[in-house]
């Protein structure tokens, strides 16, 4: 039963960092672009990434538990 909900939880959380929306492209992460954004985050956004937060929380809790029981 664990398993299961372990199973469910990563592929929510998969869906939620994919779903979510980057400012800059990859050029940004090697240094190709200089400039800094400051991200506000309102409505769907805000949720999906308090949404992301929350299920990574859950996954590790559930990883650290599944570590001592199974």
């Amino acid at each position: 039963m664990i398993n299961v909900i372990h199973a469910i939880i990563s592929i929510l959380l998969m869906g939620c960092i994919l779903i979510q929306h980057r400012a800059s492209g990859l050029s940004a992460t090697f240094g190709g672009s200089g400039e800094t954004a400051v991200v506000q985050r309102r409505g769907a956004e805000k949720l999906i990434f308090n949404l992301t937060i929350v299920l990574s929380i859950l996954f590790f809790a559930l990883s650290i538990v599944r570590w001592f029981i199974v």
